[in-house]
């Protein structure tokens, strides 16, 4: 059996990053108003803790798109000398293995704490069937708003978690494009003056 979530944060208008994406901005302009929830500790309440740790619990592998690892296009070698190790730093937040999506060949990067990064060109099957196998059936799609986009519209994704910001951001990057395939059946959903968090399970 296996079973795949995801969890983003989102604005009002349906938008998971705003405009002008660059490695300056990675969440584009305004999109660091969407994280306000789980990032400002002082503002932050009992149920913006409780799905803080939702969005950190251990996962068995992740799926990511490439934009979700940084801001490189084209070949690697055209950004930081062909060096990019991803946002987080020497020890990511996922001790465990990232399957990344991108058009272009890279090794695998192995990081502090338990991450290691690989790079699949061979498509979001493969990438899911890869962290499938490396997870014991149990993966989180560690965004951004293509990668889960693409895994909710190929009817691959059990469960998606929501934090619902009281942000428009009005373009940028969108999560939902034209029906979800079967519905969304809410589960659970608690809200806190910095969001409204609602989990999902799809429903053919």
């Amino acid at each position: 059996m296996t079973f795949t979530t995801a969890h983003l944060s989102i604005s009002l208008d349906g938008f998971v990053a705003g405009p002008e994406q660059s490695a300056d901005d990675p969440l584009g302009r305004g999109g660091m108003a969407l994280h306000q929830w789980h990032l400002d500790e002082a503002s932050a309440t009992e149920v913006d803790a409780r799905w803080t740790t939702a969005l950190l619990r251990p996962r068995g592998a992740y799926v990511m798109g490439r934009n979700m690892f940084g801001p490189v296009r084209g070949p690697w070698s055209a950004y930081d000398g062909g060096d990019w190790r991803g946002w987080w730093g020497p020890e990511p937040p996922y001790h465990a293995p990232v399957f990344v999506l991108t058009h272009h060949a890279h090794e695998p990067i192995e990081m502090e704490g338990g991450t290691t990064f690989h790079f699949v060109t061979d498509g979001l099957d493969a990438a899911l069937a890869l962290a499938r196998e490396a997870g014991g059936g149990d993966v989180d799609v560690a965004g951004g708003a293509s990668a889960v986009r693409q895994v909710l519209y190929a009817g691959e994704l059990d469960e998606l978690a929501l934090d619902i910001a009281p942000v428009l951001l009005g373009s940028g990057e969108r999560l939902f494009d034209g029906p979800v395939p079967g519905r969304l059946e809410p589960l659970e959903a608690e809200h806190s003056p910095l969001a409204t968090h609602v989990r999902y399970r799809l429903r053919a």
